[in-house]
C-alpha cells in the first residue's frame, strides 16, 4: 500500500501479511480524496477512522495535514500495526481499540468526517447500524460527512441521511449527511 498525495506522497507502507484486513485500492483513495479535497482544508477537519485496518485512511488524512485522528479497530494486532507506523512517520493518529459498534455506542466524540470500512461480508443490517448509530448519537460536528466503504453488491441507498455514492470498480463509498 502507498501514501497517494501529501507529505508523504509515495511512501510505501508494507502491512504484515497476518493482519485480516482488505485496503482500500490506491486508485479508490485517491478519488476519495479528490471528492473531500473539494470540501474540506484537512489540517482544520477532525476524523474518526472505523474498521481502520492497517490504517491506511487514517495515514492519507495525516499526509494531508489533519491534525485530529482516530483509528478505531478491534484487532489488536492492526492498532499495533497502526501505532508503529505513525510513530515511525510522527503522524497524529490516536488508537482506540475496540469493536466499532460499540465505540459509536458509547462515544461522546465528533468529528467532521467519519469514515468507515466494514467487512465487506457484512449483511446490510450490520451496514446499515453505522448511520443509525453516528447521527442518533449525533457524532458528526456541523456539516460533518459520514462515508461508509462497501462492494458493489451493497446497496445503501434506502438508509436515512443517505446523499449520494461513488464507484471505483468494486469498491462503492456511500455518503451520508
Amino acid at each position: 500500500m502507498r501514501i497517494v498525495s501529501g507529505t508523504f506522497k509515495g511512501r510505501r507502507i508494507s502491512a504484515p501479511k497476518k493482519l485480516p484486513v482488505r485496503p482500500t485500492t490506491d486508485m479508490a483513495k485517491e478519488a476519495l480524496f479528490n471528492i473531500l479535497n473539494n470540501l474540506y482544508y484537512f489540517n482544520e477537519v477532525s476524523i474518526i477512522d472505523l474498521f481502520a485496518g492497517t490504517g491506511s485512511i487514517s495515514y492519507e488524512f495525516a499526509s494531508r495535514g489533519t491534525k485530529q485522528i482516530i483509528a478505531v479497530d478491534q484487532n489488536f494486532n492492526c492498532i499495533k500495526f497502526i501505532n508503529k507506523t505513525s510513530e515511525d512517520f510522527k503522524m497524529p493518529i490516536q488508537t482506540i481499540k475496540s469493536d466499532a459498534f460499540k465505540f459509536l455506542e458509547k462515544t461522546k466524540l465528533k468529528a467532521n468526517i467519519i469514515f468507515a470500512d466494514p467487512p465487506y461480508a457484512n449483511t446490510e443490517d450490520q451496514f446499515s447500524r453505522i448511520p443509525i448509530l453516528v447521527f442518533q448519537n449525533d457524532l458528526l460536528e456541523d456539516n460533518g460527512l459520514l462515508i461508509i466503504e462497501h462492494s458493489k453488491h451493497t446497496d445503501l441507498s434506502n438508509l436515512e441521511h443517505f446523499s449520494y455514492s461513488k464507484h471505483y470498480g468494486g469498491c462503492v463509498f456511500s455518503f451520508f449527511e
